[in-house]
C-alpha cells in the first residue's frame, strides 16, 4: 500500500504505522489513516472482543433450514421442498427436526463478525455484526416510504427477523463515483479501457475516484462463490427477472441511494457506492403470487457501502490522493498488497491493529449516520446463548399474531 499523507488538523483521521505479518518485499509496513480512539467503554470492549468475535452462530430453531453466507447465517422457517438456495449448516448446528405446523414464513438473519472481500472470508472484526445489523435496521425504519422492506423485528443486537421473500438472483450495485479495487469494481474495468459496463456508458478522460455525472446501477449475478457483472438486458433474457420487475426494482434502488446520499451529506459523509438485494414478498402459504417487490438483507451498512469524508474529498482528488474513507477499503488494499486474494489458497492474517481500527470505523459510522451512541452487546452472557433466548421469545410472539 502506498503511504498516505498526514491529514489536516480538522480531519477525523490520524496516521499510524501497521507492520505486516507476512509482508511482501515491497510492503514491509503500511501507513493507515485511522480514526481517533473511541470512547473508553467501546475501546475496552473492542480489545476484549478481538479474541472472541462472533464467527459461528449455531442457533437451535426447530424446523429451520440453515443457509450459511459469507457474513450472515440465515435460518429459514417453513422451508419449501425444492428450495434453490442451499448451503451447509454451521458445524455446531443441530440437524433440522420434523417440520412444525404451518406458520408464517420467516427468515432469521444472524449477522456475524466475519469480514468478506474478494468473494471470501478474510478476517473477524469485533462488533461488526452488531453494527451492521443495527445500522441496517435504522435505515429500513427510515426508508419504508421509498420501498417496502422485509424487517419485522430485531430481537438481538446481531439478529433480524424478516418476512420470507423469493429472492431475485441479482445484486443491485449502485455507484456514484468511479472507484474500487476488486475485480468487479467500476474503476478496475474502466482502467482496463472498458467504456461499457453493465449496460452503462462512460466517457474517456475520467480519473479514479471522480464523481459520476449521474448515479448508475451496475448489477451482478448473485452466487455463493463469486459475483459476475451482468447487463439489464441479459437479466431479462436469462429469465432472472421480468422487464417490469427490473424497471421497478432499479428505480427503487436509485431512490434509496439518493436518499442515502442526502442523509450522509448531512453528516459530513459521501455515500460512494452500495449494494441492495430485493425479492418478492411471500404469503403465508409460501406463494409469491402478486408479491410486492421488497428490500431484503441489508442497506447502507459499512459492509455493503463505501463512505468517504466529504470535507476533504475535492482537495485530495485534486492532489491525486485517495479520499479519506470510513469503510473496509483500507483492509482490502492491505490484503491485495501482500497476496493475490482471488487465487491464493491461504491469506496472511490481518494484524490486530487493523482489525481494531476497522471495528472503530464501523462504530463511528453507526454513530454518525444514526445520531445514536453505540452500546456494545453485553459480553457477560455468551453471544450464542443470548441470541437463542432472544430469538425464541421473538418467534413465539410473531407467530401468535
Amino acid at each position: 500500500m502506498k503511504a498516505m499523507a498526514a491529514t489536516s488538523s480538522t480531519s477525523l483521521l490520524r496516521s499510524v504505522v501497521v507492520n505486516a505479518s507476512t509482508p511482501s518485499p515491497s510492503a514491509s509496513s503500511s501507513i493507515v489513516e485511522t480514526l481517533g480512539l473511541a470512547s473508553p467503554e467501546v475501546e475496552a470492549a473492542i480489545s476484549e472482543a478481538l479474541d472472541n468475535c462472533l464467527v459461528d452462530t449455531g442457533l437451535e430453531i426447530p424446523g429451520a433450514c440453515v443457509c450459511v453466507g459469507k457474513v450472515r447465517d440465515t435460518y429459514l422457517l417453513d422451508d419449501e421442498p425444492g428450495e434453490t438456495k442451499t448451503s451447509s449448516p454451521p458445524p455446531s448446528s443441530p440437524p433440522p427436526s420434523s417440520p412444525p405446523p404451518p406458520r408464517r414464513p420467516l427468515a432469521v438473519l444472524v449477522t456475524t463478525d466475519r469480514l468478506s472481500a474478494f468473494d471470501r472470508r478474510i478476517a473477524a472484526i469485533p462488533f461488526k455484526g452488531q453494527v451492521l445489523n443495527e445500522t441496517s435496521a435504522w435505515w429500513m425504519r427510515n426508508t419504508g416510504h421509498i420501498v417496502p422492506n422485509a424487517l419485522l423485528a430485531t430481537p438481538d443486537p446481531c439478529v433480524s427477523v424478516m418476512r420470507r421473500c423469493r429472492v431475485f438472483p441479482v445484486e443491485f450495485v449502485v455507484r456514484g463515483f468511479l472507484t474500487g479495487s476488486t475485480d468487479t469494481s467500476l474503476w478496475t474495468h474502466y482502467n482496463r479501457g472498458e467504456r461499457e459496463y453493465c449496460g452503462n456508458s462512460f466517457p474517456d478522460g475520467m480519473t479514479k475516484n471522480q464523481r459520476l455525472a449521474a448515479n448508475v446501477v451496475t448489477p451482478t449475478t448473485k452466487a455463493d462463490d463469486h459475483d459476475d457483472p451482468i447487463t439489464p438486458a441479459e437479466i431479462v433474457a436469462r429469465g432472472l427477472m421480468t422487464q417490469e420487475q427490473w424497471d421497478e426494482t432499479a428505480a427503487a434502488a436509485l431512490k434509496l441511494f439518493e436518499f442515502g446520499q442526502e442523509r450522509a451529506s448531512e453528516r459530513g459523509l459521501l455515500l460512494v457506492d452500495t449494494k441492495y438485494e430485493f425479492g418478492l414478498d411471500l404469503s403465508r402459504d409460501g406463494s409469491d403470487k402478486e408479491g410486492r417487490i421488497t428490500l431484503i438483507d441489508e442497506i447502507h451498512t459499512p459492509d455493503s457501502s463505501r463512505y468517504w469524508i466529504s470535507e476533504s474529498y475535492e482537495r485530495r482528488l485534486g492532489e491525486g490522493k485517495e479520499p479519506e474513507s470510513i469503510d473496509k477499503e483500507f483492509i482490502r488494499l492491505w490484503f491485495r498488497d501482500r497476496s493475490d486474494p482471488y487465487k491464493d489458497e491461504a491469506l496472511p492474517e490481518a494484524p490486530r491493529e487493523l482489525r481494531a481500527e476497522l471495528s472503530r470505523r464501523y462504530v463511528s459510522l453507526f454513530e454518525k449516520i444514526t445520531g445514536e451512541k453505540f452500546k456494545p452487546a453485553d459480553s457477560k452472557v455468551p453471544a450464542r446463548e443470548r441470541m437463542r433466548a432472544n430469538v425464541a421469545k421473538c418467534l413465539e410472539e410473531i407467530q401468535k399474531k
